[in-house]
């Protein structure tokens, strides 16, 4: 075999492991998308190139050109080997994205040392791998990448090229060399303290809504159970009732003091059983009309319902209307028995003595208090209400999510849940549905209340 076929078949090889890893699935979890970053470096690359070639050919400026080019052509390989070698769809773990990140800093230090340091001003790029890393990675690695990014703003203000100028050389300042430090140290804490957080927040928010989801879908696929137990009940019905005419017939043909008599007697009261089974299965809702009319309860009855799982000894619980005549109709929805349920929780846990449902109206709304008479909402968390992950009870276990999972369930309804302390101690919780109700699955647009949240849980 020639020198020539080796190669070409070691190429071929290698070319053909390289495709085949890009079609690999990559099922290892990661924190964010390899192509994502790539995307960013190749727009870094092409700035550098551009920049490079303006300042050295357009602007007259002598850089240090080849030195400049081969900082920029390594990051232009690594992009290269990172596209051919991943698939696409190649998610990166914590630690990869923060090496991404890093080696991403590293050149861009290394750039900087070549055009002048921080006395370029291009310099104010090193805030943008930190400003990255806040938004998708963790708190550890924005603070290992931050402290990198620091050490390299700091060498480049005491070690660097001179900044390309034209003659007479422009030299600034070592105490402006020293303000630009600074600033650019400061600039990154905060940028990257600002945008760690709010990304932080839309975590715990996603993560909390999706357990809001959960809940919700727990108490649908309940809701459904009944109606396929009705369903079956029907069904059932008449093959259990020809049973039942069939064992009678052959008790009337069978001696009393025959050996089955006895076997008959007992098919015939297990059928029966079965029949009374299914005839309280069968006074549940069957079908869309049974169920539009087993939904409305009566809110009373509603409310009772809700807080019955929580009802413990020693703590009353009753259900008042605040004036005569009849309330308008609260279907009993899954997001509204599930949000009210976890909101009687919270109130039966805290209770001395009493838990008290409120229940007034008029042509616009309904409302709805519940009245504790336990210590009331910690005045610390007060302002924080309706935030996932807030609890008083970090102690216990708790994460905070039960209320917030109730005003998510509840605001699918159309309403608007507030929380305060009563003068008198303890908590009150309003709910307040504008009339007429939003239809099922529809979420009304409810204007967000002051001192609303999420009692601990």
């Amino acid at each position: 075999m020639s020198l020539a076929s080796a190669i070409n078949d070691r190429l071929d090889r290698m070319m053909h492991r390289l495709m085949v890893n890009r079609q690999a699935g990559d099922t290892a979890p990661g924190r964010v998308r390899l192509q994502t970053l790539v995307l960013l470096r190749w727009i870094a690359i092409v700035g550098q190139l551009l920049a490079l070639l303006f300042v050295h050919f357009g602007l007259g400026f002598t850089l240090p050109l080849v030195p400049s080019l081969l900082v920029v052509g390594v990051s232009t390989l690594l992009n290269i080997a990172l596209f051919l070698i991943y698939p696409t769809a190649k998610r990166l773990s914590e630690q990869g994205a923060t090496g991404y990140l890093a080696f991403d800093l590293v050149q861009l230090g290394a750039l900087l040392y070549l055009t002048g340091g921080v006395e370029n001003p291009f310099a104010l790029l090193v805030l943008v791998p930190v400003t990255i890393s806040a938004t998708i990675l963790s708190l550890r690695s924005t603070v290992l990448l931050g402290l990198l990014a620091f050490c390299i703003a700091g060498l480049l203000a005491v070690w660097h090229q001179p900044l390309p100028w034209s003659e007479p050389r422009l030299i600034l300042p070592h105490a402006y060399q020293a303000g630009v430090f600074v600033a650019l140290v400061l600039g990154m804490l905060f940028i990257a303290a600002y945008a760690w957080q709010v990304a932080e927040e839309a975590r715990r928010m996603s993560d909390a809504l999706a357990a809001a989801q959960m809940a919700l879908a727990r108490e649908q696929q309940v809701s459904a159970l009944g109606g396929l137990a009705a369903a079956a009940a029907h069904e059932l019905g008449s093959p259990l009732g020809t049973i039942a005419v069939v064992a009678k017939e052959l008790s009337r043909e069978v001696e009393a003091d025959d050996p089955i008599a006895e076997d008959i007697a007992l098919l015939l009261s297990e059928a029966q059983r079965c029949r009374d089974i299914l005839a309280r299965i069968s006074r549940r809702p069957s079908d869309e009309a049974d169920d539009e009319a087993f939904a409305d309860l009566g809110i009373a009855n509603l409310l009772t319902m809700a807080a019955e799982p929580w009802r413990r000894s020693g703590v009353d619980f009753r259900v008042r209307l605040k004036q005569e005549g009849v309330p308008p109709s609260l279907p009993r929805r899954p997001e509204i028995v599930q949000g009210l349920s976890n909101l009687f929780q919270n109130a039966m846990e805290f209770a001395h003595g009493a838990v008290t449902a409120e229940v007034d109206w008029d042509q616009t709304s309904l409302r709805l208090d519940i009245l504790d008479d336990g210590p009331g909402i910690n005045v610390d968390i007060l302002s924080a209400l309706g935030e996932p992950y807030t609890t008083s009870r970090p102690e216990s276990g708790g994460m905070g999510l039960g209320v917030f999972i109730s005003m998510n369930l509840l605001r699918r309804s159309g309403a608007s849940v507030g929380f305060s302390n009563r003068s008198g101690g303890g908590a009150r919780v309003r709910v307040n549905w504008p009339l007429p109700l939003s239809a099922p699955g529809q979420v009304a647009r409810v204007a967000p209340q002051s001192g609303s949240g999420t009692l601990a849980p």
